[in-house]
Formats: structure tokens, C-alpha cells, sequence
């Protein structure tokens, strides 16, 4: 039995300069979650080596280690055997990674049992990835019904159907999620994103500025609605096949018309909208 002291030097001591410079921005979109503070070793007495190890794989993939964390994932397989969320999290470090095919294989063998949602979510994405939005929104939806307060999962079923041109059908998911966890960053960027395809920059403006999103995120923000917009007006279908499943895209500069969201989600970004935007 190797002794537990020597078992967490070699973990925490084998990943921190990966952790230490791994970094995980996203805006919008859907790869990595928000860099989380530095590894902090735990106490020894309270957890087993086991736990620690499937911690690191953890942390070292919220921060964006996603190589690393594959070569750790081999290493406990080795160690203590395989399980259910570790294939999982192998396979979402196979889709970040870009190997989509490899991702996908493994998630269809995960769509029973514990890790099913997130099965589906991770589905949802590798189709996001390859450029299958019905597959997407498909997946991704499942992933919603099987886990419905995820804001993660709602956030990114809106952002996928934004993509896609159909903003009517994005508000739902963006607002719920925004009402479920309002401090997360990604979510109200989404949220401020949907709001400014339907034609409304002062509505989205005072998402951003109530959610306290930092200025070069709200010009990322601005800057992914015009390229969206851009490229869903180049790829809009003639007025003759206008039955076609998606909808067109609004055109953010040039419409008036406002989609609501619920009016709790309104109180609490709109309200004093003016007032708030003066304030440093």
C-alpha cells in the first residue's frame, strides 16, 4: 500500500505547472467552463487517494488542461479501474481536444445511467462542433429534460440554436438559464447575445452592464452578433423555400421589434436600466 503523503506529492507535484498555466476562456460559446482558483491539497484525513486523483482529473479540466488531463485519465484507469464519469470526462477531453469521433463513440456508451445528461450535452456539442445543428438541438434538448435546472445545459442549447438562426426559439432556454444561475458570466453573455439578434442593443447593453460583465467581454459580445448576423443573412433561404425547419435570421441593425422574456427576467436586468448604465 503506497503511502498516502507520497501519493498526493506525486499528483499535485506531476499536474501544477499544466494547472498553473492552463487558462479557459470562452465567451458565448461552448468548450471550456471558467478557470477556477489554483489545486489546494486536501486533507488527508478526510479523503482517499482515489477521490484526490479524480479531483485533479476534475480541476485540471475546469481550468483547461484537457491534454493533461487524458494522460491522467489513463493513469487512473491504470491505478484503480474505470468508471462512469471517468469515461465521460474522457471523452469530453476528446472533444475539446477536437478528436470529435472518438468523443462521440464513448458519450453513445454513457446515454444510460448517472452520466446519461451529460452524455447527451457532450452529443449535443460534438454535433455543434460538426456542423449539425438539427443533431445539436436534438441532443442537446434531450440533455435539458433529463437534467432541467442545468443552467450549463440550457444556456448552451440556446447558444446552439442562436448559431443556427433560430433566435425565437433560443429565448426560452437563455432565460430560464439566466434566471437559474444569474452570475454566471457565459449565461448572460448568451442572454445579451439573443437580445441583440432580435434587434434590441439597449435591452442587451443593460444585460451586460447589470450582469457586471467586464468591457472587453460585452465588445466580444458585440462583435459575435454582427458576425452571426452577417453570416446568417449570407445564408438565408430564398422567399420561395421559406418553409424550410430554420428561421430566418433578424437582421440586428435594421429591426425594431423586441421578443420578451419572462418579466421577472426584465425586473431584474431592465429595471432603471438608465440609472444603472450611468453609474462608473
Amino acid at each position: 500500500m503506497i503511502h498516502r503523503p507520497s501519493v498526493y506529492r506525486w499528483l499535485f507535484a506531476a499536474s501544477a505547472c499544466v494547472l498553473l498555466a492552463a487558462c479557459g476562456k470562452t465567451l458565448g460559446g461552448y468548450p471550456n467552463h471558467t478557470p477556477t482558483a489554483s489545486l489546494v491539497a486536501p486533507s488527508t484525513s478526510a479523503r482517499d487517494d482515489k477521490t484526490v486523483y479524480m479531483d485533479l482529473i476534475r480541476q485540471m479540466q475546469q481550468q483547461g488542461a484537457y491534454y493533461a488531463s487524458l494522460a491522467h485519465i489513463d493513469a487512473y484507469r491504470q491505478r484503480y479501474g474505470d468508471a462512469p464519469e471517468l469515461r465521460r470526462r474522457q471523452a469530453d477531453a476528446l472533444r475539446a481536444t477536437g478528436q470529435l469521433d472518438a468523443a462521440r463513440t464513448i458519450y453513445r456508451g454513457l446515454l444510460s445511467g448517472d452520466q446519461a445528461a451529460a452524455a447527451w450535452h457532450g452529443l449535443g456539442l460534438v454535433d455543434a462542433q460538426s456542423n449539425n445543428p438539427v443533431g445539436a438541438d436534438e441532443a442537446l434538448l434531450k440533455a435539458t429534460e433529463l437534467e432541467p435546472v442545468n443552467a450549463a445545459y440550457l444556456s448552451d442549447l440556446g447558444y446552439a440554436r442562436l448559431c443556427a438562426g433560430q433566435v425565437t426559439t433560443a429565448k426560452d432556454p437563455l432565460a430560464m438559464a439566466a434566471e437559474l444561475d444569474p452570475t454566471n458570466a457565459k449565461v448572460i453573455a448568451n442572454l445579451a447575445l439573443w437580445a441583440m439578434l432580435t434587434g434590441d442593443t439597449t435591452r442587451a447593453d443593460a444585460i451586460m452592464q447589470r450582469g457586471q460583465l467586464p468591457a472587453n467581454s460585452q465588445d466580444d459580445v458585440r462583435r459575435l452578433a454582427v458576425q452571426l448576423a452577417s453570416r446568417q443573412r449570407q445564408a438565408a433561404v430564398p422567399p420561395a423555400r421559406a418553409a424550410m425547419p430554420i428561421a430566418a435570421t433578424t437582421d440586428i441593425r435594421s429591426t425594431s421589434t423586441k421578443a420578451d422574456v419572462p418579466a421577472s427576467m426584465l425586473q431584474r436586468f431592465t429595471t432603471d436600466a438608465t440609472a444603472y448604465e450611468a453609474r462608473p
